[in-house]
This record gives C-alpha cells, structure tokens and sequence, in this order.
C-alpha cells in the first residue's frame, strides 16, 4: 500500500468456518466502490479470510499477511501496514482493539449489532430497523450512522439486472429456486434443505450455490448427476445472474439478504446464527421475507409450511417481490464510499 496519492484503506474482516464469508463478501463490495474512487485496498488476510479473497477478489485488493482473525493477531498485523485509513466487518473485535488497529486514523465499523462500544467515525448497520438511538452510549457524539438498507452493500453486479429481474418477478412463474444458505455450509444446511424440497418441486429446478469446502457438496453433486432438476454451483462469479432467473429462494441472513431485496426475490430466509436475527426479524415484520430459524426443533416442519406457502401463492410471492425491492436499491456501496472518502484525514 505505497500508492502516492492514492488513500490507503486497510480492511480488517473476520472468516471462517462458523463466520462464514459474508464479512469479507462485503467488505469486497466496499473496497470496490472505494477503488472506483481512487483509493487503494489491502485488507488483513488471516488463513481463512485469503480463502475467500482467493475466489472472488479481483487485482485490485491488496493483501497484508495476518496469522489469524482473532484480535491479538489482526493488530499485531495492522502495526505493519501503511494506511490512511481502515474498516473493520468483525464482530469479535470493540472499541479498544478498534482504537488499538486505527491509531487515531479515520475508522468506519460495519455492524449489524449494537451490542458493543466501538471506536468509528462512521458506523455502517443496514438493519431495517435500526435506530440512531439504538447506538447511544456506544459510539463518540461525533459519529455519523450510517442507518438502513440504503446503504446496504451490495455489489454493482446486482443492480445491473435489477430491471431485468423485477420483470420477470411481475410474471408469476415459478422455475427456478435458488437455495443459497452461504459459502461454509455451516451444519451442512444445504443438502438439509434440498431434501426437503425435492418431493415438493414438481417440475422446478433448484440451483444449490456454495462454498468449495462446503460440508453438502459431494452429495449434492452426485445428486444432480442423477436428478436432472438439480444443478450445483460452486463458488460461483455469477450470483446476480443465478437471483436474475430465480422465481423463490431460499437463503441466509446477512448481507446476501439485501442482494435478494434488490431484486426483489421472494425469499424464505433462514436464520443459522444469533447476529442474524434482528434483521431477519425486522425483513419478516416488513413483510420482505418469510424466516425460520435453522436452530428451532421443528425447523423441517416449519420450512415446508413456509416453501409451500409461498409456492402455491403467486399472489403472496407478488408481495414479497414488491415489499422487499422497496427496500433497497443496491447502490449503497457508493454512499458509503462517498461518506468515508469525505472524512478528514482518509487521504493521504
């Protein structure tokens, strides 16, 4: 990160087999509208974060080794890297590692929590229901909210085809399902769910998305040599085109979940971890989404009421189509840049 003249943004992100992906997914998103803007990314890539940047970075994102994503290591990494600035997506880290990591340069948190004192000049909670006061006592008076979905990260690729999918929402069929539960698969949630919709396709294809390592995919894959309704997608670049030409989905919280918003996907959510709750229960509220908890005991009861429901129903797959593509644009990436760029001291 020695680009003269260029800001330098350190990105420091969590990974890993319970974690899952998304922090660095979005931060990848970020650190695209922050490079479109000039500014030169590195982020800090423990083991299990360089995994993810191996499959979906592109030249532009620099890498600054780290040993792990726990704190100790992640700021032992950052006292030697040069940057102007930083962002930090994990939730493991609050305020005194945050401090310790910034140096008194500028910091933006992403967060979905409010659960924890932070050290930013900038928080980030794209929760539907966030509130400016649902942050008070845990950041300085002089930090800017940046609050809802308009803000949301989501990566350009998806309001390309915004237009395109929001037709084809407007059509009523149903051919396509996606089931996209997140890359690490976490207690091999996919193959779970793909059992259970098989006896209630019919006709419909199903596109399983996730990661290489991914507990599920031997068996899916040997799955969908036999049953040709199936097709299994592994890491794949084209995630917006695989939502585009979906009718119903099923998917994880998180940031994936404002990527189904803006194109406005029927969805029936399903929660696999407690950071995930306050917005799927506010998207479930909002009426953008059916959600069930992976966690519950009845979890398989309660996925085919809410699958059939919504299967059955063009009228309420319409609905959701509508309420959630009201909610976010996908063009968050750019205000956030824009906001960050803009605080003092964020450029060289």
């Amino acid at each position: 990160m020695t680009d003269l003249g260029r800001p330098r943004v350190l990105f420091v992100v969590d990974a890993g087999p319970e974690v899952g992906g998304g922090h660095v997914m979005r931060a990848l998103t970020l650190a695209g509208a922050l490079a479109d803007r000039g500014a030169a990314c590195a982020f800090l890539a423990a083991p299990d974060v360089a995994a993810v940047l191996d499959a979906f970075a592109d030249n532009r994102v620099q890498r600054v080794a780290a040993a792990a994503t726990a704190p100790e290591a992640l700021v032992a990494a950052a006292g030697a890297a040069a940057f102007d600035a930083v962002v930090f997506d994990h939730f493991r880290l609050g305020r005194e590692h945050q401090s310790e990591i910034a140096r008194r340069r500028p910091a933006l948190v992403v967060d979905d929590l409010a659960d924890r004192p932070l050290h930013a000049d900038l928080v980030l909670d794209p929760g539907p229901a966030r509130r400016a006061e649902d942050y008070a006592g845990l950041v300085g008076a002089e930090t800017r909210l940046l609050l809802g979905p308009i803000y949301a990260l989501v990566r350009p690729a998806f309001a390309a085809v915004r237009e395109t999918a929001l037709v084809r929402r407007a059509e009523g069929r149903l051919e396509r399902v996606l089931v996209s539960l997140g890359l690490t698969d976490v207690g091999a949630i996919a193959g779970r769910v793909v059992n259970r919709l098989l006896p209630r396709l019919g006709e419909a294809g199903v596109d399983v998305a996730l990661g290489a390592a991914a507990p599920s995919r031997a068996a899916l894959e040997r799955l969908a040599e036999r049953d040709p309704r199936v097709r299994v997608h592994v890491e794949t670049k084209d995630m917006a085109g695989l939502m585009a030409a979906a009718d119903l989905a099923v998917g994880a919280g998180g940031s994936a979940a404002w990527e189904r918003c803006v194109l406005g996907l029927p969805t029936v959510l399903v929660v696999q971890a407690e950071n995930q709750e306050p917005a799927a229960r506010a998207l479930a509220q909002s009426g953008a989404a059916e959600v069930i908890d992976a966690r519950a005991p009845d979890f398989e009861a309660a996925f085919d009421r809410a699958y059939t429901g919504l299967a059955r129903s063009p009228e309420r797959r319409a609905k959701l189509s509508r309420i959630s593509a009201g909610l976010c644009d996908g063009l968050g990436a750019g205000r956030v840049a824009e906001a960050f760029l803009s605080l003092p001291g964020s450029r060289s």
